[in-house]
């Protein structure tokens, strides 16, 4: 205590020294005698308790059973307190191990005789090892601990620190399995139970740990001597509350038996002020102590030699200090750090950001870290009342060093070299509060303190089957809390309190803290770190774009955090919409602070809910919790993007008019009607209305409302082309692979198809996630929650069923290739037959392609290079022109019905010409035929004309071919000119 006033026991060596210290004494009213300057024993002792588990006698019933899953190790050690019972003999087994293939896995047992000393052995995969001599046979504690690991065999036995025997070939060959029962006291006769009373231990255990490693003998000497656990590889950790223990167990709370080992009956100097005059006293009695120490240093705290603490230094010396020593040390810690803590607050509110540095907050931070409050509980009745001070005072410093004007003054490195960052103050934070928690524990009390950027809010609760959940709000605390927090809460589910009111934790305290300013912080500290170049470059793990949220449970009786599940929301506001970004729920993992990379970690944490505005996580552990974006940055350059876009537009739009042209011949022509024709033109208005939309979203981006309806839309219409694509792979299903050539009419099946189905997708999609149904940055399905997949999951097994299609049509038509190869070109060669076969599958694919909408293939290769983009771009903006080309110019319904109505037009223009001439003019008497629909009486405007009646006239006019090899001339009055003639010869039928 009195180094840590960096001071010493005062020293007492003549009569005046005497007189001085009673005075001083009696000025405080202290009367009890006082620790002086002598010889003192530097051994700590501890007040917390252990519960040691009492054996008594030998039953078929006590016993304890680990609650810890036990994975498959290939190694391990088990360290124990135990004492036997005297008054016992025989076998005695400490702990067995089983699994359900093996009884006999791992065990520790003992042989004991009276008059000898105890003998220890390890038994593993049911090979027995030797007893050896451990310790005497008495009432005392022991400690032992056992290692074993599977390379080798090699096993050791260790008694008070020191091995006792060791050896190898013990089981090599297999390593310790998984899932077994571990119990205490017992051996198993079976899986988990038959216990026997003869070989059952008698007598007390406490401590019991295990490590999934094997400890070195100095780890385990040192663990001896300084009663403290090595925390590498620590599997299982002595509590009640992970164990099952019988009811017919005896349990006891007490001191530590190591600690009680170390205790020393040494005298040390003490000076009674009553008596003036000192003597020796036992070294393990409680009382006060006079220091020596320097009046600057402010009794217990050396302040460090930077300006601000010079400045602070110099208004303390010339205040009065209270209790600079005195009888009660930990009332005056308290007092004296209450007044620092006030001190160096009312200094940064006066001086600014600029006099901090590194070196003051790593102090401040050690301040509080070098004198836990859990100490205090002695002080008194107004140490509660004190410590929440200190608490307000120290969350007041932080909230103002961690303003951003002022946190980018002090991060950076200390003169040691030690890196100092607002996490140095979470750090701190949370040891306090931790510790502060058990002293409210003992009160039952709940505390809320409030700060413009720190909150911390305790309660203590006593669980039951019945609690409910634990939610905690920080708008509900704190008065300082901008609107943007006001969705932020943690949330312990009642399923996890009542878990752990099964496993024993009657009492708990909830502890959490809310940081408002960290991702000003962070980014700031980040982007000023990087170099123009490498801010263009780097590809960030995440980015901090929430508050930082934290949640502990402290078990009241012991001080131990008990894990548990948690749901957190945050609210992400501040994110930059105009790139893509997905949410991490990540928490900072204080372990890996000193390594190189971040220490961020998403480890058992999920994202739940990802809104516009807020994101949701769980995690199976209690921490401080935060949410990371990770911005996706695009694969590609500016220029590339524009490129792209520009090729999308002119595709788009080249594609809307040939759709309409070509949706404009089958509507206009005087095509037959069938269902193959119904079907392309729905196909073509979906095509053409998503089109037209496309074209027209980028209007809308900035209001969300009309966002989300243009996406709404072009879900509807895409979903539609595609679901008319389907129509076209199973009608072309139906005609050539199960060649059904009924008349039978389905259409009202496939109008139900395609655009039945649309309507209930884009339905249901849009009703499962209002809020979050277009993305942020277009209007388009948002990629982040999942939203996409109802357009991709229809459009994905839209496109597997037409590639089926498309299969087995290019097998039937090469099929089809060959036979009429074989037949029609009898000798032909193989080359010839081959090159026709090919020559008709590409046909097929080529003429198939566009309506079955498998040119979106592409578009799973975008990713690997720029140049498939390109494709799919052209491919699928072009796919209007391609269904044009192939369904409009070089169809033949079209073409036949076009040629229809010209030769129909030629047909109507000789028929003017034929009658425009009188009859004395025709030198053949023999009857002409006109076309049908026309009279020698019709009278039009005559052309120049030469026509032969296709193919139509011929059958309407009897098969006759007229000839007009005459040009007639207009005259007025209905005269024709001279040298005007008209033959007519009649076409014989072939």
């Amino acid at each position: 205590m009195c180094k840590q006033r960096s001071g010493a026991l005062a020293i007492v060596s003549n009569a005046e020294e005497n007189r001085e210290l009673t005075k001083f004494l009696k000025s405080l009213n202290i009367s009890q005698s006082v620790w002086i300057a002598k010889k003192v024993i530097t051994r700590i002792t501890t007040s917390s308790k252990t519960l040691i588990l009492n054996f008594t006698g030998r039953s078929n019933r006590t016993h304890a059973r680990l609650r810890y899953s036990f994975p498959s190790m290939g190694s391990l050690t088990v360290c124990t307190l135990l004492r036997f019972n005297p008054h016992c003999s025989g076998r005695s087994t400490v702990f067995s191990y089983s699994i359900p293939s093996y009884i006999n896995e791992f065990q520790l047992r003992a042989n004991l005789n009276q008059g000898k000393p105890v003998q220890l052995a390890l038994l593993v995969h049911g090979i027995h090892g030797p007893y050896h001599d451990a310790f005497n046979y008495d009432d005392s504690w022991h400690s032992v601990c056992v290692s074993w690991s599977q390379n080798g065999g090699r096993w050791a036995i260790y008694a008070h620190g020191h091995a006792v025997s060791a050896a190898e070939g013990l089981n090599s060959t297999d390593s310790i399995g998984p899932g077994g029962f571990f119990i205490i006291g017992q051996e198993q006769d079976t899986f988990g139970g038959s216990f026997k009373s003869d070989e059952s231990f008698s007598g007390s255990i406490t401590e019991l740990h295990i490590w999934n490693r094997v400890l070195n003998s100095s780890e385990i000497s040192s663990m001896e001597k300084k009663c403290s656990l090595v925390s590498s590889g620590l599997v299982f950790k002595w509590s009640e509350a992970a164990m099952e223990i019988e009811t017919s167990l005896t349990k006891q709370w007490s001191d530590s038996p190591c600690q009680e080992s170390q205790r020393t009956d040494e005298e040390c100097g003490i000076f009674d002020p009553v008596t003036e005059h000192s003597r020796l006293a036992k070294c393990n009695s409680s009382r006060g102590a006079v220091c020596q120490c320097r009046r600057e240093k402010l009794g217990v705290f050396s302040l460090p030699k930077t300006p601000f603490f010079r400045r602070l230094n110099k208004d303390l010396i010339n205040k009065p200090v209270t209790g600079g020593v005195g009888a009660n040390s930990s009332w005056d810690k308290l007092t004296l750090l209450q007044q620092l803590t006030q001190a160096v607050l009312h200094k940064i509110e006066a001086s600014g950001p600029l006099l901090l540095t590194a070196n003051d907050v790593f102090y401040l931070s050690q301040m509080m870290d070098v004198t836990p409050p859990a100490r205090f509980h002695s002080a008194g009745d107004n140490a509660t009342e004190v410590m929440v001070s200190i608490a307000t005072n120290y969350l007041n410093i932080a909230s103002l060093i961690l303003e951003p004007r002022m946190a980018s003054q002090w991060m950076g490195l200390t003169d040691d070299g030690v890196n100092i960052g607002p996490f140095t103050l979470v750090k701190t934070i949370d040891k306090f509060t931790e510790a502060f928690a058990e002293m409210l524990c003992t009160k039952g009390r709940s505390l809320s303190l409030s700060t413009k950027n720190i909150d911390v809010y305790m309660k203590w609760q006593k669980l039951s089957q019945e609690s409910c959940n634990q939610v905690y709000k920080p708008s509900a605390f704190g008065s300082h809390k901008p609107s943007s927090s006001s969705h932020d809460e943690l949330l312990i589910p009642e399923t996890e309190l009542q878990r752990i009111h099964t496993l024993g934790y009657e009492e708990v305290i909830f502890i959490h803290t809310h940081y408002n300013q960290f991702s000003d912080i962070v980014s700031g500290t980040k982007e000023s770190a990087l170099s123009d170049q490498e801010k263009v470059k780097r590809t960030l793990p995440g980015d901090l774009a929430s508050a930082i949220i934290s949640a502990t449970v402290r078990h009241a009786s012991n001080p131990e955090t008990i894990p548990v599940a948690v749901k957190y929301t945050l609210s992400s506001s501040q994110v930059e919409y105009s790139k893509r970004v997905i949410p991490v729920c990540a928490f900072w993992n204080f372990s890996l602070t000193h390594t190189n990379t971040s220490s961020w970690s998403s480890e058992g944490c999920t994202v739940i809910l990802d809104g516009s505005s807020v994101t949701s996580c769980l995690c199976n552990h209690t921490t401080n919790f935060a949410v990371l974006m990770n911005y996706l940055e695009s694969q590609w350059s500016p220029e590339e993007e524009l490129i792209l876009t520009k090729l999308t537009f002119i595709g788009c739009g080249a594609s809307l008019c040939a759709l309409v042209v070509t949706l404009m011949l089958f509507t206009v022509l005087d095509i037959p009607k069938s269902d193959r024709t119904s079907i392309h033109k729905n196909l073509f208005v979906a095509l053409i209305c998503a089109q037209v939309i496309l074209l027209c979203s980028g209007s809308a981006i900035h209001n969300k409302v009309a966002c989300t309806l243009v996406a709404a839309l072009l879900h509807l219409f895409f979903m539609a082309a595609f679901s008319w694509m389907l129509v076209e792979g199973l009608l072309l299903w139906s005609k050539v692979v199960a060649v059904n050539l009924s008349e039978e009419q389905h259409m009202k099946y496939y109008y139900l198809i395609g655009w039945g189905l649309p309507v209930l997708i884009v339905t249901i999609t849009l009703a499962s996630a209002p809020s979050k149904y277009s993305a942020d940055d277009y209007c388009w399905l948002s990629l982040q929650n999942g939203i996409i997949w109802g357009f991709a999951g229809p459009v994905i097994f839209i496109i597997m069923v037409n590639i089926l299609v498309l299969t087995r049509v290019v097998v039937i038509t090469i099929s089809t290739a060959k036979r009429r190869s074989i037949m029609l070109a009898m000798g032909a060669s193989p080359v010839e037959r081959t090159y026709e076969q090919i020559r008709a599958a590409v046909k097929a694919v080529l003429v198939l392609l566009p309506i079955l909408g498998l040119t979106w293939l592409c578009g799973v290769l975008v990713p690997l290079s720029i140049v498939m983009a390109y494709v799919f771009i052209l491919l699928n903006s072009l796919q209007g022109l391609f269904i044009f080309l192939i369904y409009g110019v070089y169809n033949t319904e079209v073409r036949s019905t076009v040629n229809r109505i010209k030769e129909r037009r030629k047909a109507l223009n000789f028929s003017n010409c034929a009658s425009s001439r009188p009859s004395s003019s025709v030198t053949n008497s023999r009857p002409v035929s006109f076309p049908l629909g026309t009279t020698p009486s019709q009278e039009e405007e005559g052309y120049a004309c030469s026509t032969t009646l296709g193919p139509a006239m011929q059958e309407e006019n009897s098969q006759v071919e007229v000839s007009i090899p005459c040009v007639p001339e207009i005259v007025e009055n209905g005269q024709m000119s001279e040298g005007t003639h008209l033959d007519t010869e009649p076409h014989m039928p072939a």
